[in-house]
């Protein structure tokens, strides 16, 4: 594989996964950019998931360590940003990959605790991650953030506080983009759709009661691109395009990784 990360330290958040048979993305993200030659902080709040993903990356060869942190906490993000920095010197990319969606059952059922606990999760992580990395890619002279968001921001979606805080992931980006353009920090959204993920096939299987190939081939049957369901590998190439310098002139992009779901608006 190409070296196009070659130099690059890339913090990951969400580094680990949810037990499963597949991948999930940020551990296929973290895989990726080590092959791709990063030097990788791999954050997630289960240190034992994210050693996990640090054991396949030195297997191959790459560097990585694994730190823990609740990403929710201002004090760990604080915290994640100057080990990074002591640690390799630099921050280059930061890719926010943590989120949730849990007991999102619409406005009428949808308890004040569960929606709290998924805005905290999905969007103020995101915030107190960049508030903590970016005054490292300002003195730098630049970085990359690429967020992890979910084709439900722009989709109709029954699930009210998983949808709107995805779409708050999306203004956050584009106002960190917009805000520090001219500091040459970039800031680009990564909108998944269907994806056969532990955390999407696992965690709804198990929530809902249903079956794990009955929610495979429904969830396929709903993508409008041969084959079905995507895999954590297609936000992880998605995700290398963006923090590598080939995407060095996009900035405030929302990129659907969906498999044509986002085709149907309109």
């Amino acid at each position: 594989m190409d070296k196009r990360l070659e130099g690059k330290v890339a913090i990951v958040t969400g580094a680990g996964q949810t037990p499963g048979d597949t991948i999930g993305n940020g551990r296929a993200i973290s895989v990726l950019f080590a092959r791709a030659g990063a030097r990788l902080m791999l954050v997630d709040l289960r240190l034992d998931s994210a050693a996990e993903t640090q054991a396949m990356i030195t297997k191959e060869g790459g560097e990585a360590f694994a730190f823990a942190a609740d990403v929710t906490r201002s004090d760990d993000c604080r915290r994640l940003a100057e080990e990074c920095a002591a640690h390799y010197g630099r921050i280059d990319i930061l890719v926010n990959n943590v989120g949730t969606g849990g007991e999102d059952l619409g406005p009428v059922k949808l308890k004040e605790e569960a929606w709290e606990r998924i805005y905290n999760v999905n969007v103020k992580s995101m915030y107190l991650t960049c508030k903590h990395v970016i005054p490292y890619m300002e003195k730098q002279g630049g970085g990359s953030i690429v967020n992890i968001s979910s084709i439900a921001s722009v989709c109709a979606s029954p699930m009210l506080a998983y949808k709107t805080s995805k779409s708050a992931v999306n203004s956050l980006t584009h106002s960190i983009a917009f805000v520090y353009a001219g500091k040459g920090i970039r800031a680009n959204v990564i909108m998944p759709g269907f994806m056969n993920t532990p955390m999407a096939i696992e965690g709804i299987s198990r929530y809902q009661g249903i079956n794990k190939e009955d929610l495979i081939k429904e969830r396929s049957s709903r993508v409008p691109l041969k084959g079905g369901m995507g895999s954590g590998w297609d936000t992880a190439y998605a995700a290398l395009f963006l923090a590598s310098d080939e995407a060095k002139f996009i900035t405030g992009a929302l990129l659907p990784v969906d498999g044509g779901q986002s085709a149907r608006i309109g």
